[in-house]
């Protein structure tokens, strides 16, 4: 049975003769993990992946990876290790030299790098391709990745219930929150998505209580929660996706990301039930919005219409949302001017703000999938303040 990654780099080729272009390279990154489903930190030592536009796709490696990356359900793939002792940019010579890197008729070949490559393996491929045109991998990989097939889908699903569980929790302790400071709260988070089956944060845990809930993403801190604290709570846990039946089984990680706003003990100010209304508002109008064809931009008016009618749109200060897969961000950005139409598959947050400096700030946030005609929610949990007693 093919896997996921042949049709990947498939679409991958067929992109490459779309654009006009070459070859991509991919260094240890989101790029890499999508085409192989291998997961590394970038380092000082040559990893890259050589896709090209025609011929078989080949990773150059260290020979410490040798037993990870022969695992890969790639039959396709070149593997080529070199040791400490040996040039790695031999072996990466080698590879290039193996493909027809002819480009177009009276034009350059074209190498499109990794977004993120770092410039001393983008400067070594240059001297090596001191003919070709450079590009970014990005111009072939985005189109691919910002749609998630079922078993992304899936997976963003999963991550979704585990920080729901985690919010129900949170929520149901109501006052014995008081006198529990910001850090604490955040590490207590952390081992929650853990015990919930998440196998790490996605990102720093924010909580962020009192007048720090105006600054979106405040670091939580040694204040305490008091009696009446509105309380900012913005977290989510990376679940990894597997695929039954596969010689190696992960594809990846992907995150949750949800945000909720409490209050803690006494019920709030008038002020604070109205800026808490009016986000909820504007977080409806734009899951409503979202359907196929509907720009991101659109999404991003719907929610600032609702906030700039009530009088608050100096207080939202950031954009409506972000793509969610491999990455935390990546697009589609829910933002102002964004003419992206959207389609079924992308996956992207939700999360309207009002921050009121020295005061309090309110944002809630679901991750939401474009639909065949809509949208699905990926958060199930209350979006009100109350909490338990």
């Amino acid at each position: 049975m093919e896997s996921p990654f042949e049709r990947r780099i498939e679409a991958c080729k067929r992109r490459l003769t779309a654009e006009g272009a070459d070859l991509v390279v991919c260094f240890p990154s989101p790029n890499l993990t999508y085409l192989t489903g291998f997961e590394e930190s970038p380092s000082e030592r040559h990893l890259l992946l050589f896709v090209p536009r025609d011929g078989d796709p080949a990773i150059v490696a260290p020979a410490m990876y040798e037993a990870q990356l022969s695992e890969l359900p790639i039959p396709d793939l070149e593997r080529r290790f070199w040791t400490d002792a040996d040039d790695p940019l031999e072996a990466i010579e080698t590879v290039i030299d193996g493909y027809s890197l002819a480009g177009e008729i009276e034009e350059p070949p074209t190498v499109l790098v990794d977004d993120r490559m770092w410039a001393t393996f983008t400067q070594d491929l240059r001297d090596l391709c001191p003919e070709a045109a450079f590009g970014l991998a990005g111009t072939v990989l985005e189109p691919l990745r910002i749609r998630k097939d079922a078993v992304e889908l899936e997976t963003l699903r999963r991550a979704g219930a585990v920080a729901d569980r985690v919010a129900l929790e949170i929520r149901e302790r109501g006052t014995d929150l008081i006198g529990t400071t910001e850090a604490e709260l955040a590490t207590e988070i952390d081992r929650l998505l853990a015990a919930e089956g998440g196998e790490e944060p996605a990102f720093e845990t924010i909580v962020a209580a009192g007048p720090n809930g105006a600054q979106p993403h405040h670091h939580s801190g040694s204040r305490e929660i008091q009696n009446g604290d509105s309380v900012v709570l913005d977290f989510g846990a990376f679940v990894a996706a597997d695929l039954e039946g596969s010689a190696a089984t992960a594809i990846g990680r992907y995150p949750g990301d949800q945000t909720r706003t409490i209050v803690v003990g006494d019920e709030p100010p008038a002020a604070y039930e109205r800026v808490h209304e009016t986000v909820r508002e504007a977080q409806n109008a734009a899951v409503e919005a979202v359907e196929p064809g509907v720009t991101a931009g659109a999404v991003d008016r719907a929610a600032w219409s609702v906030i700039e009618d009530a009088g608050y749109g100096d207080a939202f200060i950031h954009r409506t949302g972000h793509g969610v897969g491999l990455e935390v961000h990546e697009p589609p950005y829910i933002a102002a001017g964004n003419d992206r139409e959207l389609e079924p598959g992308m996956v992207f947050s939700i999360e309207p703000g009002i921050y009121l400096e020295g005061e309090f700030g309110v944002r809630i946030e679901d991750l939401v999938a474009v639909t065949e005609d809509g949208a699905e929610q990926l958060n199930d949990t209350p979006r009100g303040w109350a909490t338990g007693q």
